[in-house]
């Protein structure tokens, strides 16, 4: 029987990046999708996991996470076994609204899934995940 997905007692770290920028985010931080992609694609070699696809959303905002099509797709991998960790630069290239970010988390533990952002130290794979929505509340108010 051929598999799609990972197994269940498969112990391999397949990571989803994740990729965006809004036309104003390029223009205000000067990070492109191609120097975060090369950042992220660096750190998930140093820590060991295999990159199943890189998805990028170009000039959406992340004010919801519904309109972003690739977003929309690395989740449905996710749901189908493809991916075990999403990885992104900053939590606000992920969302900006707390509301979609406890869902979010909700919908990783669901799926034993875990989201890395490099430059925010958010790993939800490690005891920090508790914090996060307080974390998220007190960035995207200040």
């Amino acid at each position: 029987m051929e598999s799609t997905g990972l197994e269940c007692n498969e112990k391999k770290n397949v990571a989803g990046i994740y990729i965006r920028v809004s036309t104003e985010d390029q223009a205000r931080e000067g990070f492109s999708l191609g120097e975060q992609k090369e950042k992220l694609e660096a750190l998930c070699k140093y820590k060991g996991y295999e990159v199943y696809k890189v998805y990028k959303d170009a000039g959406i905002s992340a004010k919801d996470i519904t309109h972003r099509p690739q977003f929309q797709q690395m989740l449905e991998d996710m749901k189908a076994g493809k991916i075990n960790y999403i990885v992104a630069y900053k939590l606000d290239r992920v969302t900006r609204s707390v509301k979609d970010l406890e869902t979010l988390i909700s919908t990783l533990e669901q799926y034993h899934c875990y989201l890395i952002c490099d430059r925010d130290d958010v790993n939800t794979s490690t005891a920090n995940r508790s914090l996060l929505c307080t974390y998220a509340n007190c960035a995207f108010t200040t």
